[in-house]
């Protein structure tokens, strides 16, 4: 029945970090550092908003933005985080995690001969879904010496007039790599000067360990050029919530809202009650969180550069990108050898683009018994190759 099956389906590779995770499953006594989902339970106060909803009977439909509440909430979040307004009647969607949310920025924004602008490495899903929308893509070398940030240089290198949208990811999925504003300012004078819109995933902004987060849709002239994506997944640990959001001028959003309510209509109305909950009381179990974290991050960027291998230090999200260069294989083979060897799972770089060859992603949001365990692992086989 394959045939059936539309030539660019057929062709798709699946997603590298589900083919690991789904291996994992059949096997014993692994430890995987390789998904990106908390290790954490969503906090209390949360949970019981959801079920008290459910108790109250509140199972129905919302609107398709999502409940004005939680639109008016996030309006008041981005205006103290970032300074940023959003009317919450008419530039705020709700969306079903973020992952809805680069979908639908996608599908809205770009068709046939258009060209995505996607730094590399960067999370696995914005080429194929800007592929899905007809259009092309084009990807952006990042570098581990410059500490995998975007520069201008790379950018006019693959600049192309068809180019139409730029994919932002900071913190970066898989490298774990910030950008400051000093960073972002020259991206804007790009951005302005040939006419693109940003699409700027900030799902790892509560995850930064040094400095401050800056919202792209801050920097002068940026605000109506950006699409502002985020969710509740990553810094309330509410990942099978699937609650999302995207922000931006009330054109774009009208336009997106068309598509979620023909394909998605709204989100879970017990999650986006939940979601209220975290914006109102869980800044302080997302601060504790965030504490954890910080600590596992050094952890594992000390276990790495101890076994001989080089690790940049990430300062976001909560992945760890060392190079593996030195045991002379690649990250598919290291991954898959590491796996059937000593029982550790990780992601290789390679299925983040190609500047993603020659390292390993390995998340820290599990338990420091896990990491250290795996850590021990890990040295054992790299001691071994080189």
């Amino acid at each position: 029945m394959n045939r059936y099956l539309t030539p660019f389906v057929r062709e798709m590779p699946p997603s590298g970090i589900r083919k690991f995770f789904d291996l994992v499953s059949t096997m014993k006594d692994v430890i995987s550092l390789g998904v990106g989902e908390p290790d954490f339970v969503t906090p209390w106060t949360v949970r019981e908003s959801g079920i008290y909803s459910l108790e109250q009977g509140q199972t129905m439909y919302t609107s398709n933005a999502g409940l004005l509440k939680l639109r008016q909430e996030l309006s008041r979040y981005m205006n103290n985080a970032y300074g940023l307004e959003y009317d919450p009647e008419g530039e705020i969607l709700i969306t079903v995690g973020a992952s809805e949310a680069v979908d639908l920025v996608m599908r809205a924004l770009l068709g046939p001969e258009d060209v995505a602008l996607i730094p590399d490495p960067s999370y696995v899903a914005y080429g194929p879904c800007a592929a899905l929308a007809g259009a092309r893509v084009r990807y952006v070398p990042t570098r581990a010496e410059e500490d995998f940030r975007l520069r201008v240089k790379y950018l006019e290198k693959v600049y192309t007039p068809r180019a139409k949208l730029l994919v932002l990811s900071y913190p970066n999925n898989p490298t774990g790599a910030i950008m400051t504003r000093e960073d972002l300012l020259p991206i804007a004078k790009f951005v302005e000067e040939h006419d693109l819109l940003v699409l700027s995933d900030e799902i790892y902004a509560d995850l930064t360990y040094k400095g401050v987060h800056t919202a792209f849709a801050s920097l002068p002239g940026m605000r109506n050029r950006t699409l502002h994506l985020s969710g509740f997944s990553k810094a309330y640990a509410m990942t099978g919530w699937r609650v999302g959001y995207i922000a931006g001028h009330k054109d774009f959003i009208y336009g997106m809202t068309k598509i979620h309510q023909y394909t998605i209509l709204c989100a879970p109305i017990t999650a986006q009650h939940a979601a209220i909950d975290a914006l109102a009381s869980a800044e302080q179990a997302k601060r504790e969180m965030v504490n954890i974290y910080n600590q596992r991050r050094r952890l594992m960027v000390k276990g790495f550069r101890e076994m001989g291998l080089s690790c940049f230090e990430p300062l976001g999200a909560f992945y760890v990108f060392p190079n593996i260069k030195a045991t002379k294989l690649s990250s598919e083979i290291f991954s898959e050898e590491l796996l059937r060897e000593e029982r550790v799972a990780v992601v290789p770089g390679s299925v983040f683009g190609p500047s993603g060859e020659g390292h390993i992603r390995c998340s820290y949001a599990y338990s420091t018994d896990q990491i250290t365990a795996a850590l021990e692992r890990i040295s054992h086989f790299v001691q071994r190759r080189l």
